[in-house]
Formats: C-alpha cells, structure tokens, sequence
C-alpha cells in the first residue's frame, strides 16, 4: 500500500467518532455494525439537523407567507440543489422526492410505465435484482400486456453481457437494471448497459440504492433516463428517497399522484398541473427527510466518494481474505468488480443462527434472502447471511466479526 492510500485510511477512520449510535455496547460487546446494506447509522450532523428543523423552523413549504414556512421552504429547496449537484444533474427540476427507492421505481412504472408501455412490449431486468425492481414491472405487465425479460448471471454472480445483448431487441421499452446488488455485491457494468440500450432507443432506469454511497454517480455521464435512490442508505433519514429522471421525460410523464402541492388550478371542470418537481410530489412531502438527506449530502461531499470507495475496498479485501480461512464458508457472489458485501454461507449452519449468535457477541448482520428471492434460487439456497460495510468500520469491526462467527460454530457445527 502506498503511503497516499495508508493516508487516505487513517484520515477516513477518524469520521467513525461521528456516530453516536456506534459507541454503545450490544449485549456486553461493542458494537460492530454489518448491517449498513439494510440501513445506515446518522451522524450527529443530520440528527442536529432533523432536529433543529422540528425545534425552530417546522412549518409546511411552499406558499406558506410567515417566517417558518420560508425558513423551512428555503431549507427544503436547498437540499433538492445539493442533491442535484451530488448527482450532477442539469437542473433542480428532475430531482423529484420520493418515499425511498422503492416509490421511486413505483412511481416510473405507474407514470412512464403505463403511458408508454402496451401489449407486445418488453420490459428487461436481471436476475440479481432487489424485490422493489421487480415486483412493480410484474404489476405492470399485469396491466399491459407486456413481457417480463430476464438477463441472466454466471455462478460468480456477473451478468452475462453478451446474453443481456441479445436479448435487448425492437420489443424492448425498458431497461430497469440494479447499480451494486445488495445480495452479492455485483457493480454492473451500467455505462456501458445504457450505451447498448440507447443504441435501440431503450430508456434506462438504474436501481441505485446499493451504489448511492459507496461511489460516485454522475447522472449526465452516464447518460441514464431515470436514476433511484434512498436517503437511509447513505446516511440520511429513513423515508425520504429520490428519483432523478431527465426532464424531457418528465414532462411527457403523467402526474403520479393527485393532491395539493402537484396542481397549479383546480376547479370541477378539470385541473391544470403544477410545473416540475412538484407535479411529482402530492401532498405534505417529508421535510424533515428532505432537509436531513442534505445535509447527508453535505457530509458525504466533504468526506469524498473516491476516499470512500478505495476505504471500503480495502475493508472488503481484509474481510474476504480472513473469511476465506474459516472451514466450510461458502461466499454467495464472487464477480471481479464488486463492493461493500460479503454474503456467505458455512457448512452445518443456518443463515439465521449465524446472525443471532452473532448478535450475542455485538455484530450485527443481516440473514435472510434479502429481498432477492431469485438470486436465492440461482444458488438453489433459502438463504444467507451478509456483512455489509460502510466508511465508519474498522479493522476492529472485522476482528471482531471474525472472532464471533468462529465462537458461533463450535456451537452449530
């Protein structure tokens, strides 16, 4: 390691210190939280800010004329600007709020979806997507007509490029393909995926709720038509997500929802729509979310996504290596370019059982099937357990990961 990268390590691990969540005892033991591709913890700077909103400036935005109101409108607006620089989008008017990831691609496949998507059509995904960016095209296929696609992956939990080519075709009217697998860890290859499907004229939505934090995204690069992300995944409050979609497309796109805040005349003749973001967003949106995802912005900024990613990449190499030496461990998803997850398996112990012996000691991880049931099946498991990293762990997290997970199986075994 060069003496930049060792840098770079020391100067991220003092950050853990902000996480007032991360100094506890669990059961006796400190913590080592393995959990963050489920959630993250917040730093003290979006608790103060959530806070501070409830505590001095809680009032609802937009067109409110008192002092609060424009204080919390001000800081709600301010966020939408952080956010779009973030993500380096051409203007504030295709970042739309959202509950979370989920609502996100909902929200694409009840409004893109179902105005452009008709009998005969293709929609095409892959195996190793979450539930969230699967279950909506089904509902919509339900309702069109259309035809589900699946790009398939190898036993290292890599998509198959070249099937994925093949199968993209004339019939093809969306690609909705996940950024980071949060089961195996799998960076898809997402540039070059949406210059092939632009290539056919396909519109590209990314499920970017694994990615958002551990790697920069930048939106026009890409060149991607619709891009999901959640606030809890990288920081922020719970709640509050985002979906950016370029505003050619938004426009064309019928409201989502009806209410307040997404009209600009109503009357019982008919109503006339608000401008962009807003004819997105009915009703009292999360403004504490909003204004907390901010400043999780801000925080991640000055951090730095590149510092980020070389910290975890070292992290993920040190905790692949030692789980290799335990007797037994299976890893679920071994593609060359991945990040942040270590899903595995040992011989002669259940998922479930890792996980709770594991809290008994103070590591938390997660075992399931991790809202992926068919990657899941195409391992032909019910299950695994998954460690799953961010910024704030340590090599003390991993000691102690490790420790457990041995002292948990001389009891399964």
């Amino acid at each position: 390691m060069t003496l930049a990268a060792n840098k770079t390590l020391v100067n991220i691990t003092r950050f853990r210190q902000d996480f007032p969540i991360l100094q506890q005892e669990v059961n006796g033991k400190p913590l080592a939280y393995l959990d963050n591709g489920a959630t993250t913890q917040k730093p003290q700077i979006v608790i103060d800010t959530v806070r501070d909103y409830y505590e001095r400036d809680n009032a609802n935005v937009h067109r409110g004329v008192h002092t609060l109101s424009a204080r919390a409108t001000d800081a709600y607006e301010a966020a939408r600007h952080k956010i779009k620089d973030f993500i380096n989008a051409n203007s504030e008017k295709e970042i739309i709020f959202t509950g979370g990831t989920t609502e996100a691609i909902n929200l694409v496949a009840s409004s893109y979806g179902q105005s452009r998507i008709g009998q005969g059509d293709e929609i095409l995904i892959s195996t190793m997507e979450h539930h969230s960016n699967i279950v909506p095209w089904q509902m919509l296929c339900q309702r069109t007509g259309a035809t589900l696609k699946v790009i398939p992956m190898n036993k290292h939990g890599e998509l198959l490029f070249d099937e994925f080519k093949q199968l993209i075709n004339a019939r093809t009217k969306l690609l909705a393909i996940v950024h980071v697998s949060n089961a195996l860890g799998t960076i898809n290859p997402i540039e070059a995926m949406i210059t092939i499907a632009h290539q056919h004229d396909v519109p590209v939505l990314v499920d970017g709720a694994q990615a958002i934090a551990h790697t920069s995204v930048d939106v026009q690069a890409l060149d991607v038509d619709f891009y999901a992300f959640s606030g809890h995944k990288m920081f922020g409050p719970t709640g509050i997500g985002v979906l950016y979609g370029k505003q050619e497309l938004l426009e064309a796109m019928p409201p989502y929802q009806g209410g307040g805040d997404m009209i600009s005349v109503v009357s019982f003749s008919g109503t006339t729509y608000n401008e962009l973001p807003y004819k997105f967003e009915a009703g009292t949106p999360n403004i504490a979310g909003v204004i907390g995802l901010g400043a999780a912005v801000d925080y991640l900024t000055n951090i730095g996504l590149d510092n980020i990613a070389a910290y975890e990449h070292h992290l993920l190499d040190t905790l692949t290596d030692k789980a290799q030496d335990i007797e037994g461990l299976r890893i679920i998803g071994q593609a060359e370019n991945k990040t942040s997850i270590l899903s595995f398996l040992v011989d002669g112990a259940h998922a479930a059982d890792i996980g709770e012996l594991l809290d008994q000691q103070g590591v938390a991880i997660r075992a399931g099937h991790h809202c992926a049931m068919p990657v899941m099946e195409f391992f032909h498991i019910n299950a695994s357990a998954r460690a799953s990293l961010a910024f704030y762990n340590n090599e003390e997290d991993i000691t102690q990961f490790i420790a457990a997970l041995n002292s948990s199986l001389t009891l399964l075994r």
